[in-house]
């Protein structure tokens, strides 16, 4: 029976919330403020919203995320198997380090949004600088949760070394943060493919790839397997960011969790811009097949790689 790629995600996003749940502080842990504000933006909770937006409905749909970067970790390592009792902690260490810049992305000294998955943003709710600390607390909690003694009780030394060295690259100043910036020097002005293909191998790419890459090294992959998942990785990142281009111009506000047609009021250059849209759709698609070819190797245990490789591409937010 082919594998319901839909109902996967949703029964990996339930198990990685749970974990969330059950380990995160309580939001009553001093500072109450700062876990609240963490827990609003990387859960569900967080009681201000309805003060926040009274007689209000539908928000918090898309609260918590698609939790994409931890599922992927969970699928990469499934591939391999068997997976280790550390996959959970160190999957979520993805969703904080993605949550954290999603808060810090909004600010109004980057991108200035006041919706984020279907709610305000966390500055909104909770003020600038409580935004920035919930932020800087979610970074150092990816790297806590990497090597709790009670959380992550059975790996080697040395891939647990690795593990973090990986998740460090793919966040910071070679990976997404260094995205960022260069995301921010080409504002109001052309840039060319080559250009627009760097920032977001970096910006969006590299923690998709670590979030892949960890995965094959909590499996214990073979350097055959790590290379082609390495591949597939850089396939769907660039995938990923593609697709988001073309919702920022496609999707609503409903769809998206967040107001639309952003990157032309900012002056971003997307692959729309350049490719138009219908030519930025098919180059997604196009990565998306490259994705999957480099699974050829892997038997139906990496199935769930391939149906979000093409998740990736059809979604509508």
């Amino acid at each position: 029976m082919s594998l319901d790629i839909k109902t996967y995600l949703k029964d990996k996003r339930t198990v990685v919330d749970r974990y969330l749940e059950a380990h995160l502080p309580d939001p009553r842990t001093p500072p109450a403020v700062l876990h609240e504000a963490i827990r609003y933006s990387l859960l569900a909770g967080g009681k201000r919203v309805r003060a926040f937006l009274p007689g209000a409905t539908g928000y918090g749909r898309r609260a918590g995320g698609k939790r994409v970067r931890p599922i992927l970790t969970i699928a990469a390592a499934e591939a391999i198997g068997p997976c280790p009792a550390s996959l959970l902690p160190v999957a979520c260490a993805f969703e904080f380090i993605h949550t954290y810049s999603l808060i810090h992305d909004d600010l109004p000294s980057m991108d200035n949004d006041d919706f984020r998955r279907g709610r305000p943003t966390n500055h909104k709710v909770y003020g600038e600088a409580m935004a920035i600390l919930a932020g800087d607390g979610l970074h150092a909690m990816a790297f806590e949760w990497c090597s709790r003694a009670d959380l992550v009780t059975d790996l080697d030394p040395v891939c647990q070394v690795q593990i973090i060295a990986e998740l460090a690259l793919g966040a910071g100043n070679g990976g997404m943060v260094g995205g960022q910036v260069l995301d921010i020097q080409a504002e109001n002005r052309q840039v060319d493919l080559a250009e627009l293909q760097q920032i977001h191998v970096h910006k969006t790419g590299k923690l998709i790839r670590a979030a892949v890459r960890v995965g094959a090294l909590l499996a214990g992959a073979g350097m055959t397997q790590f290379e082609h998942l390495t591949g597939y990785a850089e396939d769907i990142g660039l995938a990923f960011q593609i697709a988001d281009d073309v919702l920022n111009v496609t999707g609503t506000r409903e769809e998206l969790g967040k107001d639309a047609g952003t990157d032309d009021e900012r002056g971003k250059q997307t692959y729309p811009a350049i490719y138009g849209l219908e030519g930025a759709q098919q180059l997604a698609q196009d990565c998306a097949a490259r994705a999957i070819g480099r699974l050829d190797g892997f038997d139906e245990k990496a199935d769930p790689l391939r149906g979000i490789a093409r998740y990736i591409v059809d979604r509508k937010n």
